[in-house]
């Protein structure tokens, strides 16, 4: 019996961490490391390691004690997008959180610079205002695509600035290019829990803005960020593989568009655009590695 309690808190704690996720966060780090060291040592692997299963802890497990009354009401809640966490859970979420974040960021801060300190330091802020009671960023429309997307994007930057990168006008479009990414992706995400959210008295761009406006916005962001990936290739180096980078916006764009005209009465349909994302990102963070081994073995010179 015991046995089975603790393996059930396992899995709910596992779920709620959303494990479909976890590369977003540490793929981006280990990117920017080890293409600018161009070594794998134990910073690399502790800094992914905690991008990947502890960062994700924080992240989703805060929102989720924080979020429990919208959460009951939203019909996609309790599998891989997340679990309704039960009041019983809240507490020790936010002790595993501690328990699992802690060690490793006092490693990082050992390992670290002023510079990366202050990357990290912005980048826990993000995770921790965009849910906790008296700050919740999730709760400004805008401003929570923002902090969503600094979610993303930061464990990329702090992965730059701790291996030393020279930030050149190509990164920064880049980086710009995946920030956008990550605001339309927070967007458009948004838009399938209106109903839920405005039940549960949570504010959001989308149930403030609305579904149209919300859709809308997160393509004018992804086509940003295809235009943003073209300069950055125009910039560059000028290797070959670079300039299919921009290509990877096309799919979010097909995603999107249908959803352009939908009502909020019927945000839920939303919902398929949304697993369909889960499954372009995988696509495209592959289409993203090829281009970067392309990159890295000289087959774009």
């Amino acid at each position: 019996m015991a046995t089975s309690r603790r393996s059930g808190t396992f899995r709910t704690l596992l779920m709620s961490s959303r494990p479909l996720s976890w590369v977003n966060t540490a793929f981006p780090f280990a990117v920017g490391y080890v293409m600018t060291t161009h070594q794998v040592d134990l910073t690399l692997i502790i800094g992914t390691l905690f991008f990947l299963i502890p960062y994700n802890v924080a992240m989703y497990g805060i929102n989720d004690v924080f979020d429990y009354e919208s959460d009951m009401r939203n019909p996609r809640k309790g599998g891989v997008e997340g679990a309704v966490l039960d009041r019983r859970f809240h507490r020790l979420t936010l002790w595993v959180v501690l328990a699992t974040n802690l060690p490793f960021l006092v490693f990082l801060v050992a390992v670290g610079n002023p510079l990366s300190w202050l990357v990290l330091a912005v980048s826990m802020f993000a995770v921790v205002a965009y849910s906790v009671k008296g700050l919740r960023f999730k709760e400004v429309p805008f401003l929570d695509s923002l902090t969503s997307s600094t979610h993303f994007v930061s464990p990329a930057i702090y992965g730059l600035v701790l291996a030393g990168a020279v930030f050149t006008p190509a990164l920064w479009l880049i980086l710009a290019a995946y920030f956008l990414w990550g605001v339309a992706s927070h967007a458009f995400g948004a838009i399938q829990d209106i109903q839920a959210d405005r039940e549960g008295g949570l504010a959001s761009v989308a149930t403030v803005m609305g579904a149209r406006f919300t859709a809308r916005f997160a393509l004018v962001a992804y086509l940003l960020a295809g235009v943003a990936l073209v300069f950055a290739a125009v910039t560059g180096t000028g290797a070959w593989p670079t300039f299919y980078a921009p290509v990877l916006a096309i799919p979010y764009v097909i995603m999107v568009w249908p959803y352009l005209s939908l009502p909020d009465a019927e945000c839920e349909r939303a919902h398929r655009g949304w697993r369909a994302f889960l499954w372009i990102n995988y696509a495209a963070g592959f289409g993203v590695t090829m281009l970067l081994i392309l990159h890295w073995t000289g087959a774009g010179a």
